[in-house]
Formats: structure tokens, C-alpha cells, sequence
């Protein structure tokens, strides 16, 4: 099965190729078959993108929020009528079941690309009186954007940072991971067929060097990073030396709080949600789950059962529940997890190795039980279908055991007491919160993280907070009082 686009890049409203860059093979994850070869930017290529962009946004930055918006809402309207095959490309890409990628993730981008479209043309300043005088502001577009995407929702990834940018009168340079490089190049294709002027959204290839080309380059104005902890570490660093506005959505250890008044069907849904869904590659997974003793035997028992009917398979079937992770890399990381797991002495529940599915990067549904806040699998990021199970006692202590961790960027609590719900949310240090639910992320709300989980948030009307700057402008009504 092949999956070859025309070229590595687009840039200035075409495709480009550049074969004097470095090969970058898409391995698909079911079959380990590649299925495209692309090539990294060159420094030529990166200049090309870099120029374009620099060029066209003045002009963008002009052009009235509305029509703006009319180009991001055609967008939409393309998105939606092609995404069946958007949504096998995306799996053929990433390896999720289509059962997933047909609602999950392009729909996800066009929700976003929909949202800000409608919310440009309201974005405006204000007007401060001061007696005889009176100050307004303007918000400005900041220029020319990077967004670096990561591997696990690179669509839903490219469209999240797009849409505001855009959207505001920015430029956008995107590149993708290396390792799931093809649905941004169908992003950039849909918006200049959209009307989107020549320049605005460039996509290259590669990998480090590439993103820290772009991120060093003085025309680059913000950085947008959707990655790991470490990859954040660097590109804030290389941002921070150019003063550059940054957002950064980084990893996670999320905490899943489960009460023993808790709907324990509906807890116990979540919980696999929030582990096994993209095959626990999502990085607000709330893979720290927490379950008051009085329930424990009564919560184990129920989830094993609803994990063994889990199906795992082909992602092509739309039957298929549980796709293969991404990598052969990243599988033995995951299992290696599962391993270090047994040896610190956490309870395999289910699960616990790899599953037995021709030559793809399959590993079984997995959880482990009796897991203390000292092991391995619950300080580290294993970003796998491996599910920790807690328990606690009271409620004092659970806040204080899910919040003694590096990470913020989401948790959850289930309960039937809503006023310790709210209680609960409100001492849990995590960005992006949820009660009685979990990992749901529309575009209407704000999501991002604290501590080492990251910086700003994507989405909703806190985008506009990253993506704009504010212009102060005194105007005098009078004679200027000078002592001179």
C-alpha cells in the first residue's frame, strides 16, 4: 500500500521537492511496510519557506478578518466532504484504527479551523477613557509562526495551531513529525485550494535540525511545540534566545481520581479512554489511576473484563478497536515499561506483552494493579495502552499523591458528589481538568498544562492571548502641559 505524496514540501502555495535532503521513510505502522519516501528541507528549502512566509503575511495581516474567515470556513467545508480519504491517510500514517481517525481527527481540525474562523472578525480592542484624553488598543498580529507538530494527532496537531494563527493575520511555517509527515501536506493543499493566499502555511520536512533552523531563524516571530518534555526543554531555550512568544504543549503523568460513590461503569470508561484510545498515545491519557480502596476489587475485576473484549486488528476495519503503536522504536519503549513494571513488583492484571499480530507494532491492552507512587510506571510517560491502578484512602491524601509529580497538563476525578468534585479540581495542579468524564477537548475550551506540562493554551478564546500582541495607543485631545 503506498501513500506517496507529489512532494516533501509545500511551500509558497506549491509543492517542492529537494532530493539533496536526507530520506525520511513512512513505515506504516500495521504491516511495517513503507509506504512514502520524503525527503528532509534543505537549508534552501527552509529559506524558501521562511521568505514566503515573511513576504505574504504583511499583506494577510491586512485583508479584513472576514475574508479571512470566509478562506479558513471553505477550508472547513473541503475537509469534511473528503474526510474518509483524509481519514485513511491519517491511518495509514499513524497506524490508528479508521473506527478512530473518521472521528478524531480531521473532524477535530475542522472544528478548529471552524471555531476561529467565526471568532476572527470579533477580535478587537479597547477604548480607555482618561477625562479629556483616552488610550485605544489594537491587536496585532505577531508575524511570522513555527508550529512543530508531534507524531500522535498530527492533523488534528497541524489544524490546532493553524486555525488561531491564521485566522489572526499570521503566517505559519508547520513541520510535522518526521515519523508521521503526510497529513500536513493535505492541510496546505486544502488551503490555498481554499483561497488561502501563496506563502501563509508552509510545511517542511525533517527532523531536530530542521525545527531548530526555523525556530532560531530572527523572521520567526512564535513557536508553537507540541512534544516531549525534552524537545520542549530545547526549543524554549532556542525561543527564549530571540525573545520569541511561545506555546508549549508537552508531556504528561495525569492523574485519574475515582471515588468509591462513583458511577463505576462510567469510571471504568473513562479509564480506557484515557488509556487505550490511539492505543494510549495521547498525552493528557490519565494513565495514574486512583481508586479508593472500598471499590478496588469491584473496579479490577469489571475492567478486566471489559479490557479482554477489546478488539485489536486491522486498522483498515472499522471493527477494529486497538490499533499498533506507531513505531518499532517506540513498541519496544512501551514494552520495556511493562517489564520494568513486573520487576518493581506492580500486579499484572491483564495484558503484559506483545500482542501476536503479523509483523505490526502491536502490543496487548495492559494493566497493572498494586502500583506504588515510587515505581517507574507511575514517575515516567510510557505513552502506551499501559493503564496503573492506585489505590487511596481518603481524600487529603489522594490530592497530595496526584499532585507530587513533574508534570500538570490534565486530570479527573469521578465522583457523585459534585461538591467534591469542584473541591477536588480545584487543589489538583493540572492544566486541563475534568468531573465525571475525561480526555474530551473541544475547541471551545482552552487546553494546555503547568509545570513541566507547558506554557499558553491551544484553543478557544485563550488562543487569540498567543497569537496576537497588543498595540497601546495614547491619543491627546488637547494643548501638551510641559514644564519647558
Amino acid at each position: 500500500m503506498q501513500a506517496q505524496p507529489k512532494a516533501s514540501h509545500f511551500v509558497n502555495g506549491a509543492y517542492l521537492e529537494d532530493p539533496a535532503g536526507a530520506p525520511i521513510d513512512v513505515i506504516y505502522p500495521a504491516t511495517g511496510a513503507v509506504i512514502a519516501r520524503l525527503h528532509e528541507a534543505t537549508p534552501a528549502v527552509i529559506e524558501a519557506a521562511l521568505a514566503s512566509a515573511k513576504a505574504a503575511q504583511k499583506a494577510w495581516a491586512a485583508t479584513r478578518p472576514v475574508e479571512r474567515s470566509r478562506i479558513l470556513r471553505r477550508a472547513v467545508d473541503l475537509i469534511r466532504d473528503r474526510n474518509a480519504e483524509l481519514s485513511l491517510l491519517e491511518t495509514l500514517d499513524t497506524g490508528k484504527p479508521l473506527q478512530e481517525t473518521t472521528v478524531a481527527d480531521w473532524p477535530s481540525g475542522a472544528d478548529a479551523l471552524e471555531f476561529f474562523a467565526g471568532l476572527a472578525p470579533s477580535v478587537t480592542g479597547e477604548t480607555v477613557p482618561l477625562g479629556r484624553d483616552f488610550v485605544y488598543t489594537l491587536r496585532e498580529p505577531l508575524g511570522v509562526c513555527v508550529g512543530i507538530g508531534a507524531w500522535n494527532y498530527p492533523s488534528q496537531i497541524a489544524c490546532w495551531k493553524a486555525a488561531p494563527a491564521l485566522s489572526l493575520g499570521n503566517a505559519m511555517i508547520f513541520k510535522p513529525s518526521e515519523v508521521t509527515p503526510l497529513g500536513a501536506l493535505k492541510l496546505a493543499e486544502i488551503l490555498v485550494e481554499a483561497g488561502l493566499p501563496a506563502g501563509l502555511f508552509n510545511v517542511v520536512q525533517g527532523r531536530g535540525a530542521v525545527g531548530a533552523a526555523l525556530v532560531t531563524d530572527p523572521r520567526v516571530a512564535k513557536v508553537s511545540l507540541t512534544g516531549s518534555v525534552p524537545t520542549g526543554r530545547r526549543v524554549y531555550a532556542a525561543a527564549a534566545d530571540g525573545v520569541r512568544h511561545v506555546t508549549m504543549e508537552l508531556g504528561g503523568k495525569s492523574p485519574l481520581i475515582i471515588f468509591d460513590d462513583a458511577d463505576v461503569e462510567s469510571a471504568i470508561g473513562a479509564a480506557m479512554l484515557g488509556n487505550f484510545y490511539s492505543t494510549g498515545q495521547i498525552c493528557s491519557n490519565g494513565t495514574r489511576v486512583f481508586v479508593q480502596t472500598g471499590i478496588k476489587d469491584r473496579f479490577l475485576s469489571r475492567l478486566a473484563e471489559r479490557t479482554a473484549s477489546i478488539r485489536l486488528g486491522d486498522p483498515l476495519d472499522m471493527e477494529t478497536q486497538l490499533g499498533p503503536l506507531v513505531s518499532e522504536a517506540h513498541m519496544q519503549k512501551v514494552l520495556n515499561y511493562m517489564q520494568i513494571a513486573e520487576r518493581e513488583g506492580a500486579t499484572l492484571i491483564c495484558g503484559g506483552g506483545r500482542a501476536a499480530l503479523n509483523s505490526g507494532f502491536y502490543v496487548q491492552p495492559t494493566v497493572f494493579a498494586n502500583v506504588t507512587d515510587d515505581m517507574t510506571l507511575a514517575r515516567e510517560e510510557v505513552f502506551g495502552p499501559v493503564m496503573a491502578v492506585l489505590d487511596f484512602d481518603s481524600e487529603d491524601e489522594v490530592i497530595a499523591r496526584a499532585n507530587d509529580t513533574e508534570f500538570g497538563l490534565a486530570a479527573g476525578v469521578f465522583t457523585a458528589d459534585l461538591t467534591r468534585g469542584h473541591r477536588v479540581v480545584g487543589q489538583l495542579e493540572a492544566g486541563t481538568c475534568w468531573i465525571n468524564a475525561y480526555n474530551l477537548t473541544p475547541v471551545e475550551g482552552p487546553f494546555g498544562g503547568v509545570k513541566l506540562s507547558g506554557v499558553g493554551r491551544e484553543n478557544s478564546k485563550a488562543a487569540v492571548e498567543h497569537y496576537t500582541q497588543i498595540k497601546s495607543v495614547y491619543v491627546g485631545m488637547g494643548p501638551v502641559d510641559s514644564p519647558y
